[in-house]
């Protein structure tokens, strides 16, 4: 079944991050990694995205923070970058439609691409300088 309403508040935030770190947690790939980074911290790691996704899609400011560094030495290569952004994506078109759905998905894409460029300068940097 489509979905038939778009992202429009906390709850809406709420249902997709929390439905989207489900299946996270789960997958085979991307699933250890975070798991083995976050521990017990997942309340913690979701109310963060919340706060997160809600400045970037809601544009309610409650986000204060920089999403690269915590990333920036996990050991993820593209095939885990195109994990996430499946899930996400699928997890959206599950849950939403509309103009917020569409934008979500394609911050989603500018981030990973973001991450995934950033990561590998830090890499490049760092096997310079030994």
């Amino acid at each position: 079944m489509a979905a038939d309403k778009d992202i429009f508040n906390l709850d809406d935030i709420k249902q997709l991050v929390d439905t989207f770190y489900s299946k996270v947690q789960s997958n085979p790939l991307i699933g250890p990694v975070f798991n083995e980074r976050i521990k017990d911290r997942w309340p913690q790691h979701l109310e963060k995205m919340y706060s997160f996704w809600q400045t970037v899609l809601l544009e309610e400011y409650t986000y204060f923070g920089r999403p690269f560094p915590p990333h920036a030495q996990l050991p993820v290569e593209r095939e885990h970058f195109e994990t996430w952004l499946d899930l996400f994506k699928e997890t959206v078109d599950e849950l939403f439609t509309g103009d917020k759905a569409t934008e979500a998905k394609w911050r989603a894409n500018k981030m990973a691409e973001m991450f995934q460029i950033k990561i590998a300068h830090f890499r490049n940097s760092n096997h310079n300088i030994l």
